[in-house]
């Protein structure tokens, strides 16, 4: 049958490139060109260079015969199977299996060497200049192929290279979603592992709060989780995810006090493409995300105003806006909060919003430091021993000598659970014999501990200290920020810098600026 070239070329290509299943684009290509090739067998193979072989990433039949799991590539004395697979035609035919002692070859290591009544076209795919692959065409009987077949075939070889191309990066595609899949898994499991039951200190120390985390955890209400650094927030996090009907869905943890001030929105809200010099693509936000699931808010305290701001809105509307975009995107989460700081102190001297905070602050749940549950030391113990012996990889778990537990028990631990997970790893590194010796754990015992914990409460921090310092320079400066005898000059900064940290301080600048700071009461006003 003959038919204009164009237009058998129009019509193979839309075949070719008509489906993104390339399995059924192979068919129905198939089904098109074999009223004008012979043909009852397609496929399309890449070399694999460390077995010598075609592996076929797909097919085609009108006759019943399967794809073959692999072809082995045979080369003549003196090359090797890659110099052959480098250097192929650009198109060749096989018209008597039999007589081609390469092909025939390769029928014997199939074990296929009586089945060759067969024609063969193997035509290369190139695409930009590189190997891609190869199509094999074939049908039953000898001698079929003749010459005005391979010039139709060549034709068709830039479509069968494209789909070859889209085929083997959907396999990849498919290969990285499936271990997206096992990651996610994985995942779910270490959050099983740390929520309900593996919870050390569920039936003791942490009684209450694990009534309190079943409570609030089928809810999709806002939780704030308080207390101090090391008490186990994110664990604790986990487990309201893992008992809530959110537990398929993800879990997003974030650490507001880790992510740099200028990157914070758009890790959070993520950024359209272009919103700003570096964001070549649009990138998703955690709280994008977290859609479904339940996204983890640690040191949230952490936060600058403008996030505060973009984070009540979420909290208002549950819809986001990326960075540079104009359409609010809706988002299904359920948000857990934590921090080791007073917020309502901070609500107080302006330093949290007070809507974000009352919105946030609808179930709080203070997790006791260690020293006030020193009951579920000796578990805690147990339960790093095993755990850290599997991270080291040791053949067995160290002992404790006598009297270790009464030790631990006794020392106030301000660094809290995660202290003693460090003091049990490095006690387990240095262990001698497998016995533990914790000649590491010293300070103040338990009245002192208290005193001491106490003390820190009253220190002041970094922020309020350098806001009662501006303030003082204001105040000396009559208000002035900037010019001779200004605040900027007495603190030894430009007056842009020194404008942009009472800013995030939350100290006003301008008309009043003197009234404001010498009316102030103490360092209030720090982020």
């Amino acid at each position: 049958m003959s038919i204009d070239p164009n237009e058998f070329f129009r019509q193979a290509a839309v075949r070719i490139c008509g489906s993104l299943d390339v399995e059924k684009a192979l068919m129905d290509c198939l089904g098109y060109i074999k009223d004008y090739i012979p043909a009852d067998y397609m496929d399309m193979c890449i070399f694999v260079p460390e077995a010598n072989v075609l592996k076929p990433v797909a097919a085609a039949s009108l006759c019943g015969e399967e794809k073959s799991d692999l072809i082995p590539v045979v080369a003549g004395e003196g090359q090797s199977p890659l110099a052959v697979w480098e250097n192929m035609e650009e198109i060749f035919v096989v018209n008597r299996p039999r007589e081609d002692p390469c092909v025939y070859k390769a029928l014997q290591l199939m074990g296929k060497e009586d089945d060759d009544d067969f024609s063969l076209i193997v035509m290369r795919l190139d695409l930009q200049g590189r190997r891609i692959g190869a199509l094999g065409v074939s049908v039953t009987g000898t001698d079929r192929f003749r010459p005005e077949h391979t010039e139709m075939l060549l034709l068709l070889r830039e479509p069968f290279a494209i789909a070859m191309s889209n085929a083997l990066k959907h396999q990849e595609v498919v290969r990285l979603k499936d271990l997206l899949d096992d990651d996610n898994r994985f995942l779910q499991t270490q959050i099983r592992e740390l929520s309900g039951a593996d919870i050390v200190g569920a039936d003791f120390g942490l009684r209450e709060v694990m009534t309190q985390i079943r409570q609030v955890a089928p809810l999709d209400s806002p939780v704030v989780l308080l207390g101090e650094t090391g008490v186990g927030k994110e664990v604790l996090a986990a487990a309201i995810h893992e008992f809530s009907h959110r537990r398929r869905g993800p879990f997003i943890k974030v650490n507001c006090g880790a992510i740099p001030e200028t990157l914070i929105d758009s890790e959070l809200f993520g950024h359209e493409k272009g919103a700003f010099t570096g964001a070549l693509a649009r990138k998703r936000g955690r709280f994008e995300r977290a859609d479904g699931g339940t996204i983890f808010l640690d040191e949230i305290g952490e936060l600058p105003p403008q996030a505060q701001v973009r984070l009540l809105h979420v909290v208002q509307r549950r819809e986001i806006e990326r960075v540079g975009g104009s359409e609010p995107i809706p988002v299904d989460i359920r948000i857990v909060a934590a921090t080791h700081r007073n917020l309502e102190r901070m609500v107080a001297e302006g330093r949290f919003r007070e809507d974000l905070w009352f919105r946030l602050n609808i179930f709080p749940v203070w997790i006791p430091p260690l020293r006030e549950r020193k009951e579920d030391i000796p578990a805690l113990v147990h339960h790093f021993i095993q755990q850290k012996a599997r991270e080291l990889k040791l053949s067995g778990y160290p002992v404790l000598p006598p009297g270790a537990l009464e030790r631990l028990k006794a020392y106030a631990w301000p660094g809290n659970v995660r202290e003693l997970e460090n003091t049990v790893e490095r006690a387990m590194i240095r262990s001698r014999d497998g016995v533990l010796v914790f000649d590491a754990v010293q300070g103040p015992r338990n009245g002192a501990g208290q005193d001491a914990a106490a003390s820190e409460e009253r220190f002041s921090s970094f922020d309020e200290v350098a806001a009662a310092h501006i303030r003082k320079a204001l105040e000396t400066a009559g208000g002035k920020v900037n010019g001779a005898g200004g605040a900027a000059e007495l603190l030894g900064l430009h007056p842009n810098t020194l404008r942009k940290r009472m800013l995030r301080l939350g100290i006003p600048f301008g008309r009043g600026t003197a009234h404001s700071a010498s009316s102030s009461t103490g360092p209030s006003g720090a982020a």
